[in-house]
């Protein structure tokens, strides 16, 4: 089941096109990943998908109906990346403050918080200001705010942004627990190692318009170049054949791209057959990292890449 679809989504400010005919589909507890350079139009599909703006065309369907923003704001949790807080307030008031205008009564708001409290070490900081909170400790406090009344479909904005490693990996097993208990995850970064880790979907935006969509897997399989890492006992004085050529040579490893009309099997062999011993060979994806550099920087047009499809 989609829990959320953009159809045809235009944004258009002045003569800028912020968001130029943008669909996607998100299935109900995946965790997708919305990437994109700065400028390329993803803060403002985000913000039509959470109401605060109004698309100039195009459809938003929440949870199989038509969006509407005022009455269905309850089903979605957003966390900029701007911190949004305010800062004489203490933090256990704020945290009751805001979890009631998401509609949660007192009683209840106060157990999820106190719950959340614990859950992310943060039951000392009830009677701390704002203002006295560093930057990780900020992105913590607006994590729990933004899950509090357990929505549907969580937005976040950089959410390991300030975080030390310890810290990170505490919201990010956090994230898992709410994927696998059926909420779905938009996450946007332009971390692309985090991306990988927990990502499944990805959609890449640049300058508007959607360049990439895809399951990781299928997007790295789509830009891989033939490359293949050979970790070899001993690595031969002279090496010709006419099935690879040697990219790089890095220690006891070859790195080695097969040419077209062959196979893997074709460079073991030739190895095999020459008495070398083969201690390892792996297949080189690239990165999400240098795949984002390459279509970005590349501008390549919505027509160059079609829709890869799981």
């Amino acid at each position: 089941m989609n829990i959320l679809e953009v159809q045809n989504l235009k944004k258009y400010f002045a003569t800028q096109k912020a968001v130029d005919d943008i669909s996607l589909q998100i299935q109900q507890g995946s965790i997708f990943g919305l990437l994109g350079p700065n400028g390329a139009g993803k803060t403002t599909l985000i913000r039509m998908i959470t109401g605060i703006f109004y698309p100039d065309s195009g459809n938003i369907l929440l949870k199989g109906k038509t969006f509407d923003p005022e009455n269905d704001a309850k089903y979605i949790g957003y966390m900029p990346e701007e911190r949004g807080l305010y800062k004489k307030m203490k933090i256990g008031e704020q945290a009751l403050y805001l979890a009631q205008l998401k509609g949660l009564k007192r009683h209840d708001a106060m157990e999820k918080i106190k719950e959340w409290f614990k859950r992310l070490e943060m039951d000392s900081w009830w009677n701390k200001k704002v203002e006295d909170l560093s930057k990780g400790m900020g992105q913590k406090l607006q994590f729990v705010i933004t899950v509090l009344h357990e929505p549907d479909l969580i937005i976040l904005d950089e959410p390991f942004s300030g975080l030390d490693p310890v810290n990170a990996n505490l919201i990010k097993d956090e994230i898992y627990r709410l994927a696998q208990n059926g909420t779905t995850i938009i996450f946007s970064t332009h971390r692309m190692e985090q991306v990988e880790e927990i990502c499944k979907n990805i959609v890449l935006v640049n300058k508007g318009k959607k360049i990439l969509d895809g399951t990781v897997g299928d997007v790295k399989n789509k830009f891989k170049e033939n490359l293949f890492g050979i970790q070899l006992e001993t690595i031969p004085d002279s090496i010709d054949n006419s099935s690879f050529e040697i990219v790089n040579t890095n220690n006891k490893e070859l790195i080695v791209r097969i040419k077209d009309g062959y196979k893997p099997n074709d460079v073991l062999s030739y190895f095999i057959n020459r008495g070398s011993s083969v201690v390892s060979f792996k297949e080189i994806l690239p990165s999400l990292n240098d795949i984002f550099i390459k279509l970005v920087e590349g501008t390549p047009t919505a027509r160059q890449f079609e829709k890869i499809t799981a």
